[in-house]
């Protein structure tokens, strides 16, 4: 971490909610599903898509949890009305995998049901890793009725290249990104350049195998990675597409864009905006590096 973006981490820390709403105004799509939708739309018209997500995890009640389902159903009919270049994107604690597995698997199995009725997909979050089996433990039992779900696997995990040749064998849809949540050295890289590479290998198994693969990145060098394999494995456009977070390099987003590739971003909204943001702050410092030359910008 640059010492630049330690300062910046370290003000976040400190700074009020209004203050931190300043700083996320432009990688948060509001509070309500209405500015979320217009956000879609928006993204919609220059030919880009999206994948909504509704903020909140690690609820600590069913109730919550079945508030939290009952949403996603909101979120999904809003969709549909809107016909919205969109998917959703869940967190499987925010359903109750906290709680109880088979709770957790109840309420999601309900979700994309609803979403297979109308031809929509279920994007599966991963957390932490004390609930990376059990996601993976629900992804599976989804699998065995439901063709319409996928799951997010993390280059920063050691085990991830494994856990992919594994769920290659049953076709599963992919987000692949770095990794955000801090994690012991025993279990994570935390080199740059072997995350990348652990990044690029698995990319790479991905496409060799056939399944789909949402490529979450805003790094650029791999951006050109997959560039790369795309051409060399000559890899089918319906195969792949590049994911993003709202709000961060716009200038990849809409290079890829007009490179003609297929480009999905991110769109979290809710009224749980602000541990949100502080954690994607901390966590990912590059980002508010981001953040603060754009608020500091006069272009």
């Amino acid at each position: 971490m640059s010492f630049f973006n330690k300062i910046i981490v370290a003000i976040v820390r400190l700074m009020p909610k209004a203050v931190v709403g300043v700083f996320s105004r432009k990688y948060i799509a509001g509070e309500t599903l209405e500015e979320a939708v217009q956000l879609v739309k928006s993204l919609n018209s220059r030919g880009i898509y999206a994948t909504m997500d509704v903020l909140g995890e690690s609820i600590k009640t069913n109730k919550e949890a079945v508030e939290a389902k009952e949403k996603c159903f909101e979120v999904l009919d809003t969709i549909n009305k809107n016909n919205l270049k969109a998917n959703l994107s869940l967190k499987p604690t925010q359903m109750g995998l906290n709680l109880d597995e088979n709770f957790a698997y109840e309420q999601i199995e309900q979700i994309v049901q609803k979403a297979k009725g109308i031809n929509n997909f279920i994007r599966l979050d991963m957390e932490d890793s004390p609930y990376t089996d059990k996601t993976f433990n629900l992804l599976k039992r989804l699998r065995k009725q439901y063709d319409n779900v996928g799951v997010v696997v993390q280059a920063k995990l050691k085990r991830t290249y494994e856990d992919v040749n594994e769920l290659n064998k049953i076709g599963i849809n992919y987000r692949l990104c770095k990794g955000i949540y801090i994690e012991s050295p025993n279990i994570s890289y935390r080199d740059r350049q072997k995350i990348r590479d652990h990044y690029v290998q698995i990319l790479e198994a991905i496409f060799k195998n056939g399944n789909y693969v949402g490529i979450a990145t805003h790094d650029e060098y791999l951006i050109n990675k997959a560039y790369e394999l795309i051409k060399t494995l000559n890899v089918p456009k319906d195969k792949f597409e590049f994911q993003m977070l709202l709000g961060v390099r716009e200038d990849l987003r809409d290079k890829i864009n007009a490179d003609g590739y297929k480009i999905r971003i991110y769109v979290p909204f809710g009224k749980d905006w602000y541990a949100y943001s502080v954690r994607r702050l901390q966590e990912n410092p590059q980002i508010a590096g981001y953040i603060f030359r754009n608020i500091f910008s006069f272009k």
